[in-house]
């Protein structure tokens, strides 16, 4: 199955577990008959499958969404009597209702192509796991007038290139079309689309900048939390790059880049090397990790989680090429409210002095 994580878990609901290797999904397979004489997998699909050009199915080899006996497959794989073809893509077949509800989306740009949405926090993105009804696919089942179920002219719901988690905010990034999703799922599997975070963390980090390069697994011990692990075996490759924005004292203002995907991928990091995000519950931020003893101190905490009741994470930046005009595209997503508010309520503290570091401080 793929292994870069660009497409890991686009179906599923947020932060939600699962055994699906990629988040892929099976829509047609193909049974190689065992007289069949050595074919290229590519001419093979074409002749066998209707209405689909050569090119646009090595499109589809290319975002890797071609399996011969389970592995990815490239397009002049020559084929063998009884080999069996799957072709998966990160969104179910009709059966699973999709209820299209009016629910307003920030959209940040749109075409014939690609649509851009700046999803607030909260959100789930995807049905399932208790949250079938308000989610972002309900939201985009609604703008595009689609619907999807048994009777349904159209099994897609706009192709979500990637994800975020429920309670991060920021962009995300639609492909309307199979040829757009292909083109942007190559390019988040070469690493050249541009994604940036903005997250605060607990601590004051050494550097200016740093890399950090982990492998991610999901925790044994908590089906829901991922973990740094050594194993290749037992985890996938990930690498975050940070810059240090502005610093606080107790609590520093990043910038996380983004070279994988990976599930919880910020998160995980940033807590593996002793900054877990500001009140991330699920990895230990939602804790006082660093600062002072008094109450007084406590209580101005208590006030932070409130102004910013989540994983303080914003998907600001999102840069990629057009897929059918060729052009570069960038976006950029200014920090909501609830962070503003959180940074402006530490900027002031910072400007007092009261966070000078005393003997108590831990």
């Amino acid at each position: 199955m793929i292994e870069d994580s660009s497409y890991e878990d686009l179906i599923l609901p947020d932060d939600t577990p699962s055994d699906d290797e990629g988040g892929l999904f099976e829509h047609f397979r193909l049974d190689v008959d065992k007289g069949q004489a050595p074919i290229r997998v590519d001419k093979y699909m074409a002749t066998h499958l209707e209405d689909s050009s050569r090119s646009r199915i090595q499109d589809a080899i290319k975002a890797g969404y071609v399996l011969v006996n389970g592995k990815t497959a490239k397009a002049n794989l020559i084929l063998r009597p009884e080999d069996v073809i799957q072709f998966v893509m990160p969104y179910k077949r009709r059966g699973l209702e999709i209820i299209p509800q009016d629910i307003p989306l920030d959209i940040v740009y749109e075409d014939d192509d690609v649509l851009i949405i700046n999803k607030p926090a909260g959100m789930v993105v995807h049905p399932g796991h208790g949250h079938y009804e308000g989610t972002l696919i309900n939201a985009l089942a609604h703008h595009l007038g689609l619907k999807q179920g048994p009777d349904a002219d159209d099994e897609r719901m706009g192709i979500l290139v990637h994800r975020i988690d429920k309670d991060t905010s920021g962009l995300l990034a639609v492909a309307k079309n199979d040829e757009a999703q292909f083109n942007l799922a190559g390019q988040f599997f070469k690493h050249s689309i541009d994604r940036r975070y903005e997250a605060v963390v607990w601590g004051n980090i050494k550097d200016d900048e740093g890399t950090v390069d982990a492998y991610i697994g999901r925790d044994p011990s908590d089906r829901l939390r991922f973990k740094v692990v050594d194993d290749p075996l037992k985890g996938k490759s990930a690498v975050t790059h940070y810059k240090v924005l502005e610093r606080f004292g107790f609590v520093t203002l990043v910038e996380c880049k983004l070279e994988t995907g990976r599930t919880h991928q910020i998160r995980v990091h940033m807590s593996s090397i002793g900054h877990p995000l500001f009140n991330d519950e699920r990895y230990g931020g939602s804790e006082i990790r660093k600062g002072t003893i008094y109450s007084k101190y406590r209580q101005f905490i208590s006030n932070c989680f409130e102004l910013c009741p989540r994983q303080a994470l914003h998907a600001r930046t999102l840069g990629f090429v057009h897929p059918a005009t060729g052009k570069w595209m960038q976006f950029d997503s200014p920090l909501p409210g609830d962070m503003e508010a959180l940074l402006d309520k530490w900027r002031a503290y910072t400007k007092t002095g009261s966070n000078a570091l005393p003997p108590e401080e831990f």
